[in-house]
C-alpha cells in the first residue's frame, strides 16, 4: 500500500505492518506521520485537507464520516491484512479473490519439479492472522485433545526435537481445481487448472504425534483448527475447520509442518505450523495449526456439512438441486495430470517431434500410465512416466509429438491411476460447488 507524505512529493511506501508498528508506537504521532492529520481541536477530525485526503488514498475510499473518526484511533482496515501484499513474491499467478486471498498458477509455470514457493498457488478461507504476517512463532502452541489418553500441548521446538523429523515431496490440490469448466457454472472461486502443485514439507508424522496422546479406540475422525481470521474481522469465530478420517491421519505421509521446500512456511502457506494431508483436499490441510481435536465422531466443524467440500450420493443432472442430506464428504481426489510445456498457444516446427511433458498424480497413491493425443483423441500415444520421489508426490512425464504439417493441434493429456481409472475427456460428475474436476488438461500448438 502506499502511503503519501505531506511535504509535496511520495516519501515512502508502506506496508499496512508498517501501519500498524507506527500506530502501536505513537498512536496520535501516527496520524502526523503518516497522513499529516492534525486534528480538531475537540480530537476528532481533520484541521488539513491534505491529511484526509491521504489517508483515503491509504484506505482506497473516502471517509463520509471522517469528522467523528477520534484522533489516535486506526482505522480497522488497517488491523488485519488479506496477504495481497506478499503476492509481489509470487510469480505470474492469476488472483481470483483478494478478500480472501486466491490465487492460481497457469500450467506453463507449474514445469518444476519440486513447485517453488513463487508459484505455489493461494487457497484462503480467511484473513491471515498477525502472527502469520509478522513471522513470529514466540509462545506457539499445538494442543492434542478428545479421545486421547493424554492431552498434549507441543511447543514448536517440543515438535522439532521429539519426534523424529521427516521431508516429504507431496502434493497439495485445492479439491475446486477445475470448476472453472462445470456446465452450469458452480459456486466459489473459478479455478482452471493452478490450483495445484508439488512442494517439499518438512515436519512430523502426525501418527507419531497421536502415539504419543495415546488415540483411544472410540477415535474415528480428526478436528483441525487455526488462527486465520474470518473476513468480518471476528477473532472468535472460525474460518475453516475439516477434518479427516483417523486411519487417513495414521498414513506415514500425514504430516504436520513447519518447513517448505527447506524454509520457514510462507505466511501465505501457514506459518508457524499446518498440516499436509496429500490425496485429500487441500482444505483438509490445515493452515496456522493451533488445535488437533480427536472426534469420536466424524467432524462437524466449519465447512464440514451442506454442500462445502461434499458430493452428492449418487449421479445428478448439471444444475441439478441437491438435499444436504445425500451429500457426502469428498475425501480422495481424483486422477489427473497437466500439460506444463509447452505453454499453450505455442509456435511449433511442423513435421518435426516436439517435446511435450508435465506432471501427473492421484489421491489413491501412485500413477500407473500417461497417455497423450494430438488428434483430438482419436488415437493415444503413450508418454514415459517417472516414478514419484515418494508417495503422493506428482510424476514427471514427457512424450514427443509430431505435428504432420502446419495448422492447428491440440495435444491432450490423460493419466491412469493404479486402479486403471483414467481421466474422462468432459467434466465428470457435475455437483453444486464444483469439486473434483479431473477431465484432461489440453493445450493448443500451431506447427508452421
Amino acid at each position: 500500500m502506499a502511503v503519501h507524505g505531506q511535504k509535496g512529493q511520495v516519501e515512502q511506501i508502506l506496508t499496512r505492518a508498517d501501519i500498524r508498528t507506527t500506530y502501536h508506537e505513537d498512536p496520535e504521532g501516527a496520524e502526523q506521520k503518516l497522513f499529516g492529520r492534525i486534528s480538531c481541536p475537540d480530537r476528532r477530525g481533520f484541521l488539513r485537507n491534505a491529511g484526509l485526503a491521504a489517508l483515503g488514498a491509504a484506505l482506497g475510499a473516502a471517509m463520509p464520516f471522517h469528522r467523528n473518526f477520534p484522533a489516535g484511533l486506526m482505522p480497522i482496515a488497517f488491523a488485519q491484512d488479506t496477504g495481497a501484499e506478499l503476492m509481489k513474491d509470487k510469480d505470474g499467478l492469476t488472483v481470483l479473490a483478494d478478500r480472501p486471498l486466491n490465487a492460481e498458477t497457469p500450467a506453463h509455470l507449474l514445469d518444476d519439479d519440486l513447485t517453488p514457493y513463487s508459484r505455489l498457488f493461494i487457497r484462503s478461507n480467511g484473513l491471515i492472522p498477525q502472527t502469520a504476517l509478522d513471522k513470529n512463532a514466540e509462545g506457539w502452541t499445538l494442543k492434542i485433545d478428545g479421545e486421547v489418553e493424554s492431552e498434549l500441548s507441543l511447543s514448536l521446538d517440543d515438535l522439532k526435537n521429539d519426534f523424529e523429523n521427516v521431508t516429504l515431496a507431496l502434493m497439495l490440490e485445492c479439491a475446486g481445481n477445475g470448476r472453472a469448466f462445470f456446465e452450469p457454472g458452480a459456486s466459489g472461486n473459478q479455478w482452471t487448472v493452478g490450483a495445484v502443485g508439488c512442494p517439499e514439507w518438512t515436519g512430523v508424522r502426525l501418527r507419531d504425534v497421536l502415539e504419543k496422546a495415546g488415540v483411544k479406540p472410540s477415535a474415528v475422525y480428526t478436528g483441525h483448527y487455526g488462527n486465520d481470521v474470518d473476513i468480518s474481522g471476528d477473532q472468535d469465530k472460525v474460518v475453516i475447520s475439516r477434518g479427516v478420517p483417523i486411519e487417513k491421519a495414521k498414513e506415514p505421509e500425514t504430516l504436520i509442518v513447519w518447513a517448505m521446500n527447506g524454509e520457514d512456511l510462507p505466511a501465505l502457506h501457514g506459518f508457524p505450523l499446518r498440516l499436509v494431508i496429500p490425496g485429500y483436499p487441500g482444505s483438509a490441510s490445515q493452515k496456522f495449526l493451533t488445535r488437533i481435536w480427536v472426534r469420536d465422531q466424524v467432524h462437524d466443524g466449519e465447512k464440514m456439512g451442506g454442500h462445502s467440500y461434499r458430493l452428492p450420493a449418487y449421479p445428478v443432472a448439471p444444475g441439478t438441486e441437491v438435499p444436504e442430506e445425500d451429500m457426502e464428504i469428498l475425501t480422495v481426489m481424483p486422477v489427473k495430470s497437466i500439460v506444463t510445456a509447452p505453454a499453450t498457444g505455442s509456435n511449433v516446427p511442423a513435421g518435426q517431434a516436439t517435446e511435450v511433458r508435465g506432471h501427473a498424480w492421484a489421491g489413491s497413491g501412485d500413477v500407473k500410465a500417461m497417455h497423450v493425443s494430438l488428434d483430438f483423441g482419436q488415437s493415444w500415444q503413450e508418454a514415459t512416466l517417472e516414478p514419484p520421489r515418494n508417495k503422493f508426490a506428482w510424476q514427471r512425464w514427457r512424450a514427443n509429438v509430431t505435428p504432420p504439417e502446419k495448422g492447428y493441434y491440440e495435444v491432450w493429456a490423460r493419466a491412469t491411476d493404479m486402479n486403471d481409472i483414467m481421466q474422462p475427456p468432459v467434466t465428470p460428475g457435475w455437483n453444486p460447488r464444483g469439486y473434483g474436476n479431473n477431465m484432461i488438461h489440453r493445450i493448443a500448438l500451431f506447427a508452421q
